[in-house]
């Protein structure tokens, strides 16, 4: 990040992250990682930025959404001057 927030991963954030990338590598081409690795960034810096920008969410206080590309969501919370990245969701589609 260039400025803003730091920003930390929690280990299931990063287990999640991880598992959509192998899913990823087997099924989709490359052009499509490294745009979701792009777009990932992107919201990264956005979020440090501003870690209010994105919608709360409506089931938990405190936790907001980003949605990353169609597929994919990442949620994070706000406290104590850092980010969190709590969960990084990702819906395989039907084959």
């Amino acid at each position: 990040m260039k400025s803003g927030y730091k920003i930390l991963w929690t280990d299931f954030a990063l287990k999640e992250l991880e598992q959509t990338f192998r899913y990823l590598e087997e099924n989709w081409s490359e052009t499509e990682l490294r745009n979701l690795a792009t777009n990932i960034e992107e919201k990264l810096v956005l979020i440090a930025q501003n870690p209010y920008l994105f919608q709360e969410s409506e089931f938990k206080k405190g936790i907001r959404r980003v949605i990353i590309l169609k597929y994919n969501t990442l949620y994070y919370r706000f406290s104590n001057e850092q980010v969190e990245i709590i969960a990084f969701f990702f819906k395989q589609t039907e084959s």
